[in-house]
């Protein structure tokens, strides 16, 4: 996986797909990540570089170093004092289950008056597609509107990082969402990408992201295969 200086420090960027990688399961709490020659190679980074990632994850309790035994995962969880509710992945992660994202294509779009997309983003808007495997089978098909303030030319290199680590990458925060959630019929190259050989109806999240100052940065598309998965919403209270 490519890292670029572009975007930042190396090391965080590579400390970032980590702990997404652990977050959603592809790295299993009590497990040992790749070592850190192997790191090196896939990231093409020095052993500094690599270092300085893991040190990152062990200083906010990700990862535990074992001398002479590797670098284990201890913890698979963002610790939030707001948000009491287990998010989503969480919950699949926990039940042993791994989500990893794979990049389809990214480009600019002309966007027709008169469209939500329009309304949302001007002439103008980015266009993200990404599929999730659950276990390494189609799961989710999400397809991401963004504000042409993000840089085109970064966003091929998304790969499988967080959506919401590369806006903010791009000096973006983004400060409120609605997601709204709704039963429909997916487009064909939805199906086609989720591997489904008939027309059923999919659970639909659509996603609206603002900036601080209420500016629409993202209006995401999502389509679930409950069939291997239903959506699990948890709460403690």
């Amino acid at each position: 996986m490519n890292v670029s200086r572009k975007k930042g420090p190396l090391y965080l960027q590579i400390k970032n797909i980590l702990k997404d990688r652990i977050l959603h399961g592809v790295y299993k709490v009590n497990s040992l990540i790749p070592s850190e020659p192997q790191l090196e190679e896939e990231f093409n980074v020095s052993k500094i570089t690599v270092r300085n990632a893991i040190n990152a994850l062990v200083q906010e309790g990700f990862l535990e170093k074992r001398s002479g035994k590797g670098t284990k995962v201890i913890r698979n969880t963002v610790t939030s004092k707001l948000y009491k509710g287990k998010r989503f992945t969480e919950l699949l992660v926990d039940e042993g289950h791994a989500l990893s994202k794979k990049w389809l294509k990214a480009e600019a779009i002309a966007t027709a008056k008169d469209t939500p997309l329009y309304h949302l983003f001007g002439a103008q808007c980015l266009r993200i597609d990404r599929l999730y495997l659950l276990d390494e089978r189609p799961y989710i098909h999400y397809t991401h509107f963004l504000s042409m303030h993000i840089d085109m030319t970064e966003a091929s290199e998304l790969g499988g990082q967080s959506l919401y680590d590369f806006i903010e990458e791009q000096g973006i925060t983004l400060e409120n969402f609605r997601d709204e959630f709704a039963v429909a019929k997916a487009p064909s190259h939805v199906e086609k990408a989720l591997g489904l050989d008939k027309s059923i109806a999919l659970l639909k999240r659509i996603r609206y992201s603002y900036n601080d100052v209420g500016t629409p940065i993202e209006y995401s598309e999502g389509y679930y295969n409950t069939e291997l998965q239903h959506y699990v919403v948890n709460y403690d209270v």
